[in-house]
């Protein structure tokens, strides 16, 4: 991957909790990247053996394998810190949509070193579906469209992605109320990234000074 260290920031949540969405805003400040796996994946040619497979998954509501997924995750971040696009001696990554297990969790530690997880929360599963819904028809997402789906999605998600928040210290595990517009939910999710990125930007100053 890189000889430099990786530092990150989760986005986690449920299906239509507005990961995607934070994670747009964030990766346009200075000194964020954002990273969805989701993207990544949608990006990927359907006819090609990768993507047939993320396509038989995705198109049930099933979680990719943790193998596929995390090859395909650092082959793109790679590809990103080439281009001088990730900058992971200036950067904080906020992944999104990585990890969605405990499995994935454990594979994550050997590349990003996290430093703290967004955990937004919205208790209305009934807005969140909607939410996937119209976004579906927004951007022509098929995955999204079929209700069934969406709801096993749901079932996955409880059962296999929620119990992820566990596997890390509740010291850097932020709940953050995703209901309001996007600036209301950016405003509180700023108030745990500005310090962390002070710090990050201060030890940087320090690193080059020493130089």
């Amino acid at each position: 991957m890189t000889d430099l260290p990786i530092y990150g920031v989760l986005l986690f949540g449920a299906p239509g909790v507005g990961k995607g969405t934070q994670g747009k805003i964030l990766g346009t400040i200075p000194g964020f990247y954002h990273l969805s796996v989701g993207e990544v994946f949608r990006s990927i040619d359907i006819g090609s053996p990768d993507g047939r497979e993320i396509y038989q998954h995705t198109s049930r509501g099933e979680l990719v394998p943790d193998d596929l997924t995390m090859k395909i995750w650092r082959r793109n971040l790679e590809g990103q810190t080439i281009l001088n696009r990730f900058k992971p001696h200036e950067d904080i990554l906020i992944l999104d949509g990585l990890p969605r297990n405990i499995h994935q969790a454990q594979l994550l530690t050997d590349h990003v070193d996290i430093l703290h997880v967004i955990y937004l929360v919205c208790n209305d599963q009934e807005e969140m579906i909607h939410r996937i819904k119209r976004r579906a028809i927004r951007e022509n997402r098929s995955d999204d469209a079929n209700e069934d789906i969406i709801r096993h999605r749901y079932k996955v998600y409880h059962s296999d992605t929620a119990p992820v928040v566990e596997h890390y210290d509740k010291s850097i595990v932020h709940e953050v109320e995703a209901m309001g517009s996007p600036a209301e939910v950016l405003s509180r999710i700023l108030e745990v990234l500005i310090p962390v990125q002070n710090s990050h930007y201060q030890t940087n100053m320090k690193r080059r000074t020493k130089k």
